[in-house]
Order: C-alpha cells, then structure tokens, then sequence
C-alpha cells in the first residue's frame, strides 16, 4: 500500500526519533524534541505533514531535560500555547539567590572541594538568565522528558501521525521522495525531514554516499549510569546539594546532578572516561551489564561515598555517550536533517533538545515558502535545492560550534582539558565567563530572516 500525498498540495513527511531498534533512548537530549516541534509548526502555518514514528505510541524513557533561554523563545515562536502548559511541570534550582546559576562547580571527591578557594564562587550562568521557572523569556527550566512531550504531542494532530512505521529506504525521485516501510507499505512526499535521532536511517540517506565515514556516530570516549529518583531519597543522601545543578568534577568519572518535575524528582549521570575506543558494541548504544560492575566503576579513592549511595539506585546499564562531531551537509535534493540526526552532541552543555527547536523553527519557515509556491514535481526541484541549502548554512555552524564546544565542556569535567588539567582554577573561567551568552541570547528571528534571504 502507498500513502499519497495529493497532487496539488505541498507535503512533508517527517520520520520521528521515537524509536526502541536500538534499545532505550540515548542520553541526548534531543531524541523526538525536533520532529514534534517540526510537527508543531507545520501544524500552526497550515502546511500538509505526516509524523511517522516507529514506536507503537508515543512514549520516552524517565529522564530530565531543558530548555535555555535560546530554547524558550524559539517554542515561542513556533507555538505561543507551549510555555503556560510547559511551566506547570518545570524547575529551577531552589532558593532566590541561586536563580541565575546554570550549573555548580564541585568535586566528586570526599567533601565536594569545599575548602579550596573557589569554593562559593563556582557557579557560571548569567544575570539575565533564570533557572526558576519557565515564565521569563530569559529561562533554563528542567522537567520529564515525558511529560514534555505530552506536553508536545498535544498541538499535533493524532490523524497526522503514523506509528510503528520503521523507515527501511528512502528513494529521490525528480518529482518527489518515496519512503519504504517495514511493514511493507511505502509514502510519497515533496520533502523529508529526517529527525529520528542519533542512529539515523535518514542521515545515512543523506550523507551516505559523499561522506560514508559521517553517517554513524561516533563513541566519545565515555559513558554513563543514570536515574531519576524521588526528591526525598535524594535529600537523605545529598542533602541541600539538591538545591543547586551541580557539576561534579573528577579523573575520569564525573557526575551532573539537578531537579526536575516541579522540584519532587532528582536526575543524575554518574559518568566515566574510558577512552574512544573502548565500546565494542557496533550496533547498539547502551549496554546492560551486572550491577557489580557498575558498582565498581566508582568504587576507590576520589569518589565521595554519596555517589556509591546514588549509583546504587540506578539501573547497570551503561549509557554510551556518542556525537556527530563532523557533518558536511544538513541536507540532499528533498531531504533535510533536524535534532539529532542532524548534530547529536555530548549532553554538557543542555543545549540538544533546544538546537533541535531551532532547526524546526528555520526549516519549516523554508517549506512554508515552498509549499506557497506554484510549482510541484520536477518544476519545484530547483526552489527545494535553495531553500534547504539556505536552511544548512544557516543552522549548520551554529548546531556544530554547540557541538564542538558541549565536548570541550566533556573534556573539562573529567580533567582531560589539555590546557585546564584538573586546575578548578583554569577550568571555571573558561565556563564563567560569557561562554553561553552566544548560544544563550541569540535572536532566533535574525536566522528565519537571514534563511529567507538565501533564496
């Protein structure tokens, strides 16, 4: 069976990101965010769309995620409803003094660094940024991953979305893009935007052919144990250090700790540096190994006996941290990338989720103008080509300098910085001072504008 699109009408087919092929969610936090904000906003503008998901119905893994303030006011521009809805279930750190904190400074060492001399003063963030609550434009907010999309889902259309539909081949035609499921049915459309996450079949439709050696993403050189837990199991073991999101930083293990859904959970990432080549799993992302053995990736010195006390509420299953750190193009003819399949990143920086906003913002204001145009079939190819190409190179140097600098931020946390060391000293500034303003404060109109001018 085919679904068609109708011949007079301008329609895109968007592969979602929640998929379980390759086991549970990767850490990033961008898997399913890009795709239903693409949704979203096709949705508002009144363009003709269809969500495929391989998934049996919308869901996600218990995890945290956030949006900065570049985050926020994207939502807001492509749906104004999201934010009073999004604040309900969001939070910030705890306590009016710490509203401006993005994160925290400490170590995972025994007593936390508190009597070194930075101690006090090794929190970065900004004065015009908040953490409280969502309803500043200026705000970096946590919650749960599926509340959110709950949240997301609920400005699009069920009758556009198609489930269990695990895309198996994509086919360019001059006229159109043909998507084979494996179901066996296939659908027609004007254009494609690949956001189906960090083990994309898209990118590999893109990209496969010119630059093989980017399709698949590649290992860090570190991975991660981590939980959701409730508020006061939390509190018994950290006490008041889950008031503040805290970095803790360590030889090659680390932690990030912070809350979420309105202050009653507390999310954290016990991580480990174990070298580029250290995974041996060629098709997966995560890997289930005894709690043995995760117990004794932190047992030893340099390890305050709290996180052993938090570890031992997670689940021994190893979270790979992967990225695309090269990506030559964002597109090919019809099809397009967003979020994840476009520049999955390391999670320290918190930007994924709100790169993959941005991408939806940029390119559905393209396919707005597309699908506003006379031409269908073979006659529109040469709009398609120029609109996507303005659409790479304004989101591509963007996506890839958050990339590059959130594996930077990687290096850091585990004392690998080949400058910083483990000197606290020389690693606080290079987070303290303006490192996010660029990425933070940046006015996501220039870019809609700045792609319109492009073709």
């Amino acid at each position: 069976m085919t679904i068609k699109s109708t011949h007079n009408v301008f329609h895109v087919a968007i592969i979602g990101g929640l998929s379980y092929r390759n086991g549970p969610l990767t850490p990033s936090a961008g898997a399913g965010i890009g795709g239903l904000a693409l949704a979203m906003a096709l949705h508002k503008m009144g363009i003709s769309f269809t969500l495929y998901e391989e998934a049996a119905e919308y869901s996600a893994r218990s995890a945290g995620i956030g949006f900065a303030p570049n985050g926020m006011r994207t939502m807001d521009l492509i749906e104004p409803g999201f934010q009073p809805l999004y604040e309900k279930i969001c939070v910030g750190n705890k306590g009016e003094d710490a509203k401006h904190i993005f994160f925290e400074g400490m170590l995972l060492e025994k007593g936390f660094g508190r009597d070194q001399p930075w101690y006090g003063k090794s929190g970065w963030g900004h004065p015009d940024y908040v953490r409280k609550s969502a309803r500043d434009a200026a705000d970096q907010t946590q919650a749960h991953r599926k509340t959110l999309l709950d949240i997301m889902t609920s400005f699009v259309p069920i009758e556009n979305v198609r489930f269990s539909k695990r895309l198996t081949n994509v086919a360019q035609r001059p006229d159109g893009v043909i998507l084979s499921f494996a179901d066996g049915t296939t659908a027609e459309a004007d254009a494609l935007a690949g956001a189906d996450g960090i083990k994309s079949t898209v990118r590999e439709s893109v990209l496969g052919d010119a630059h093989p050696e980017q399709v698949a993403p590649v290992y860090a050189g570190a991975y991660c144990y981590r939980a959701v837990i409730p508020m006061p199991e939390a509190y018994k073991i950290m006490g008041d250090l889950t008031d503040v999101a805290k970095f803790y930083f360590g030889h090659k293990r680390s932690a990030v700790t912070y809350r979420i859904t309105e202050g009653k959970e507390f999310n954290f990432l016990l991580c480990v540096a174990d070298g580029p080549d250290a995974w041996k799993l060629e098709d997966a992302v995560t890997e289930r190994i005894s709690y043995e053995a995760m117990m004794a990736d932190f047992e030893g010195p340099g390890v305050d006996d709290r996180f052993r006390q938090l570890l031992s509420k997670a689940k021994p299953v190893k979270w790979g941290f992967f990225h695309h750190r090269h990506t030559a193009t964002y597109f090919r003819d019809r099809i397009a990338l967003i979020g994840d399949s476009a520049h999955a990143s390391l999670p320290f920086q918190a930007a994924g989720a709100a790169q993959g906003l941005e991408d939806a913002l940029v390119l559905s204001n393209v396919l707005a103008k597309l699908a506003g145009r006379p031409e269908r079939g073979v006659a529109q190819m040469p709009a398609i080509l120029a609109g996507l190409a303005a659409y790479d190179a304004v989101r591509r140097p963007r996506a890839q300098k958050q990339l590059e600098q959130a594996a930077e931020v990687g290096d850091l946390i585990f004392f690998q910085h080949e400058e910083a060391g483990d000197d606290m000293g020389k690693i606080l500034p290079r987070l303290q001072q303006g490192r996010f303003d660029w990425l933070w404060f940046h006015d996501m109109n220039d870019d809609v504008q700045d792609t319109g001018y492009r073709y």
